[in-house]
Parts: structure tokens; sequence; C-alpha cells
């Protein structure tokens, strides 16, 4: 089927939740992979694929949403007690040492980690939880708690919602703007910084409402600013929007203290669609990066040391999602994978390393299928056809790409045999970087048994708040 953002929210003209609430993505049986990766100018590396631990919850979900250069990899993953739908909770997770700890929660019941994630080398690690208070307006940010492959919410999504940061064992909550709902976008710089966006205090009335998958309302009162919290405890900075706007978040931050992210003249339910600049604040500048000929969908996403800014855009028309590159005031446009349907297609872009090799995520190829990518050197390469699949549980398939650290290791969302939704890590087999010891990586030989597992998946992205591209 095609896959396309889903137009959950009515009252947002591309209805994604605050990172779109990305697709029910259907993988049709067994599809054959392409029979060779796209041409690339360089060789890509081929990949061993690892499938990494969840939490052993009898309805099981895990994605892998970040990693840093210690090898750490951040995430989440449904908790144990989950065994259906309808009383199935997630939280935050991380993998080290060949472990999985979770990173527990603010005393509601979902917690995960944010799109655009990457603890720093410190180990401090952002993300998002709920309160053990229900929202008294409404607002439902916890719809971006989804618990199973076609983006359900999980159990609990009337509770505030918040940021939060996670150090030797202790997770603490993050102060707001004075309302009730925030989200941390899964990431700190080395000065311990983190990033978001964060609900005002006084109301706005001409806030627009909607509602989720149609039954949910999503009763959103107050505008939602981009901040940045730190590096002391406790701080929280609010950032300007571009100029005429009202809603805004940034979403990455450097090492040297450069924030990106988007704002938009419309204040929905936190939603990618309505944002029409996707920003750089440097300096207490604020710059307008431009974008690929539409109006709506304009993010940037995420920026290496280097300042080099990767996100999406509309092209002209707002039918279809490409990623870009920024660097020194000129936008390149990534493309898309061969064989890719270009009637609404999309592809988004998550995370950038300081070698400018960029991954993230496209759909769809002609069978309905989305595909984790890797770009460099100006060609994007399925990931697909550059790793071997095969694991020690049966072959997966990459359907998303979420982090890339400065070792080349790439973590992100697959769908196995049974259909279900893990993380995975893949790293270089030529000569496997020395954070591959850090957790579950093994290098494995030989090639795909099967190019795509019977099953169905949610192509959701877990941007944002959870798995949504997923809050993105």
């Amino acid at each position: 089927m095609m896959c396309r953002p889903s137009r959950v929210f009515t009252a947002c003209r591309r209805g994604c939740v605050l990172i779109p609430a990305w697709v029910v993505l259907v993988l049709l049986a067994a599809p054959a992979l392409p029979a060779a990766a796209a041409t690339a100018r360089t060789a890509p590396p081929r990949y061993a694929v690892t499938v990494l631990s969840s939490l052993d919850a009898p309805f099981n979900l895990a994605n892998a949403a970040g990693i840093n250069d210690l090898g750490w990899i951040v995430g989440d993953a449904n908790e144990p007690d989950s065994t259906t739908l309808a009383n199935a909770t997630e939280h935050a997770t991380l993998w080290r040492h060949g472990q999985i700890t979770d990173l527990g929660s603010l005393g509601g019941p979902n917690s995960s980690i944010g799109f655009v994630a990457r603890p720093n080398d410190t180990g401090l690690i952002s993300g998002n939880a709920q309160i053990n208070q229900v929202d008294p307006n409404g607002e439902n940010w916890g719809v971006n708690f989804s618990c199973d492959a076609f983006g359900d919410p999980c159990a609990g999504f009337q509770y505030e919602f918040r940021g939060f940061v996670w150090n030797d064992g202790v997770t603490r909550p993050l102060p707001t703007l004075g309302g009730n709902n925030e989200a941390a976008f899964g990431g700190a710089n080395d000065e311990g910084q983190i990033v978001g966006t964060s609900e005002t205090r006084e109301p706005d009335p001409n806030c627009q409402t909607s509602q989720f998958n149609d039954e949910i309302p999503l009763n959103q009162e107050l505008d939602w600013k981009p901040v940045v919290w730190g590096p002391s405890y406790g701080e929280v900075h609010e950032l300007p929007t571009w100029p005429g706007d009202t809603v805004g978040l940034a979403s990455a931050i450097n090492d040297e203290g450069q924030v990106v992210g988007g704002s938009g003249p419309v204040c929905t339910p936190p939603a990618v669609g309505p944002l029409e600049h996707a920003l750089l604040w440097e300096n207490g500048r604020t710059i307008n990066l431009g974008n690929l000929g539409g109006t709506y969908d304009n993010l940037a996403t995420a920026i290496n040391d280097r300042g080099q800014v990767v996100g999406w855009s509309d092209t002209p028309g707002d039918t279809v999602t490409d990623s870009f590159l920024w660097q020194d005031g000129v936008m390149t446009d990534l493309g898309t994978l061969p064989g890719d349907v270009s009637t609404f297609a999309y592809t988004f872009a998550y995370g950038i390393n300081d070698a400018g090799q960029v991954v993230g995520q496209t759909c769809c190829d002609q069978s309905g299928n989305s595909q984790a990518f890797l770009w460099q050197n100006g060609t994007m390469t399925d990931l697909n056809t550059i790793a071997d699949l095969n694991t020690p549980g049966g072959p997966v398939y990459l359907f998303q790409a979420e982090g890339i650290n400065s070792q080349g290791e790439i973590v992100g969302e697959a769908v196995d045999q049974a259909g279900e939704e893990v993380a995975f890590s893949a790293v270089r087999r030529d000569g496997l970087p020395a954070s591959a010891t850090a957790h579950d990586a093994t290098a494995l030989a030989g090639p795909p048994a099967v190019g795509s597992p019977t099953g169905a998946a949610a192509a959701h992205s877990r941007m944002g708040l959870g798995r949504l591209a997923g809050l993105l």
C-alpha cells in the first residue's frame, strides 16, 4: 500500500503528531530486495546487523533512536507487563555493555526517547515521560507514546507529558515554561544542554483542536515554544520563533551550542505539518534555512559539530516531502532511492555524524515498503542492500535508521519474521569500530535468506515525543 504520513490530526493540515505520526506501513509477504545497492561514487561499507534485546513483553515492540561515540544506544521498549494493546505501556531504554536498562518514568505510565537522540559522552540522556496527573485541558500529548506496530497510543495517554534528564541512574523532570506539557528531543551536547519544546502559561484563543485517529480529542489550548534546558539543571531558556510564528520546537543541539528546529504560525496539537520555517539558532540570531519549494513540513532535525544541518521540507505542491542537507547557506535536496514511487513519496533525515553521513527513512518502493537509508558522498543507499540481514533470530528488514555515530555505527528500527518491530544496530564489517564491543554488536556472515519478512509493521517515525517520528 502507499505509505504516506497519516493525516491523523484533522485540524493540522498535514496531520502529523509531533513529528509526524507517520504512516501505517504494510510489509507485503516477502517482497524481494533490490538486486543491488544504488550506484555510489564510493562503495559504501557492508554492515553487520544485530537485533538488540527488549524488555521481554508478551506484547512486544522496541526501537533504537540514537547512539553516541561510546556506543551507548537509547530508545524505548514495551514494558514486561504489556500483554495486549489495552494495557501496553512503554519505557525509555539504554543499551550498553551488552545490557538493557529501563530508565523508568516520572510517576506516570509511559516514557520514551525522542527522535534525534544522542546521549552526550558523559552519559547524560534526555527523553519524555508522563507524570501521575491527568492533563486538565485534555490536550492528550500522551498519544505520542505508541505501543503497537500501527501507531496506536499506549495505555494512559491522558496524563501530562514532560521532558526528563537521566544521569547515573537518576531520572529528573525538566522545568516547563508554565504550561502542562513539554517534550525533550532525545539528546544532549557535551555542555549538558538539552533542547525541545514547552507549553507557555497563557491560553491562545486561536489554537486549533483536533482528534487522534478520529476518536481521541486533542484540545490544544496553549502555544508551544522552542527551548534549551541547561547547562545547569533547572534552567530553561525560550528561543524565538520566526517573525509571525506562534509555535515551534528545537530538535537538536551540537557541541558548539548551535540549535536547529522549526516554527509555524498556527497553534495546533504538536505536529510537524504546520511548521513552515526550518530554523538555525546561533550567536543570538534566528536564521531561516529556506525550503525545497513547499510551504509545510519544513523542519531541521539534526546538526553535527561542523555546522552541517539535515532535515526535511515539502517540495512544490506540498505532496512530496524530501530530506535536505544545509551547509554554508545552501540547501541541497538529498533525493530518493532508485525505484521509489514518486507520487506522495517522502524521505526523512534523522541523523548526521561529523563525517557528513546521513541516515533516515524513505518511502516507498514498488511493493509499498519503507526503507532505512544511508546517504554519503552525494548518494542515497538502501541500508538493506549493504547489510547482512541474517541474525541469530532470523532475517530482519530495516525500515528506519535514526542515529549514526562518529564510527559510522547505525541504529534504528526493523521488522522480524514474526512481524514484530525490533531495535537494531548495524556496524561496519571492514574493521568493526571499538564501540561494537560496548553492547550487543556481533558480526554476522552470509547473505539474507529473504528480502523482507512476512508480516505487517508501522513505519511511523518515532520522532518527537515517543515512537512518532513520530512528536516526530
